[in-house]
């Protein structure tokens, strides 16, 4: 069928920051089901620790998880090579021991990059993965401004931020779905969408 077709060619990547989270992540969750939707969630590793059953249920559902550093500290951009390096071993470790997965996609956190964070990418063999779509959900906008925002120029193969610990992201999300629904856009996952792999 034609309408198939178009629908294939109209993929964008919801991505999601900063998770699991032990409330707001299982409501993200709940909508990408009822709406057939894949995601992309990269977790801080003390989150993954705090929240195993939470970050259980995103593999479960078919959802894609990326490194989002260990601690995310403010003092990220600061640190060290090595420091970053084992920020990123360590939330590895912790998906490896538990999961069995290696974890290839990597978010900075605060989106801050610098030679000391390149060179620990390089070193992890992580795949930094950005965003063409800001949301900029943890900001004091309105979930109005935020919908209008994301939704504004949106075009097949964008790569939407959000991130699952707020309400206000829920709210946005759920309209977000349903305005994909209306204009017959897939959201896939990140690696589905680069054709990468998402796993060692």
């Amino acid at each position: 069928m034609h309408s198939n077709k178009s629908i294939k060619d109209n993929q964008v990547a919801i991505t999601f920051d900063d998770g699991p989270h032990p409330e707001f992540t299982p409501k993200a969750l709940e909508l990408l089901k009822k709406h057939n939707a894949k995601a992309t969630f990269f977790c801080i590793g003390k989150h993954i620790e705090a929240y195993p059953e939470v970050f259980n249920d995103i593999l479960e559902q078919g959802h894609t998880v990326g490194n989002h550093t260990f601690s995310h500290g403010n003092n990220f951009g600061f640190l060290k090579t090595e420091n970053v390096i084992k920020e990123l071993q360590q939330t590895n470790k912790i998906v490896k021991d538990s999961k069995g997965l290696t974890m290839k996609l990597y978010r900075p956190a605060f989106a801050v990059t610098n030679p000391r964070i390149k060179k620990a990418i390089i070193a992890t063999q992580l795949q930094p993965i950005g965003w063409s779509v800001r949301s900029l959900d943890t900001t004091s906008r309105t979930a109005e401004a935020i919908f209008k925002r994301t939704t504004k120029d949106l075009s097949k193969g964008d790569v939407i931020l959000l991130h699952d610990t707020s309400s206000k992201s829920i709210v946005v999300l759920e309209r977000l779905l349903l305005f994909l629904q209306e204009q017959h856009i897939e959201s896939v996952t990140v690696d589905s969408l680069f054709k990468i792999k998402a796993y060692a």
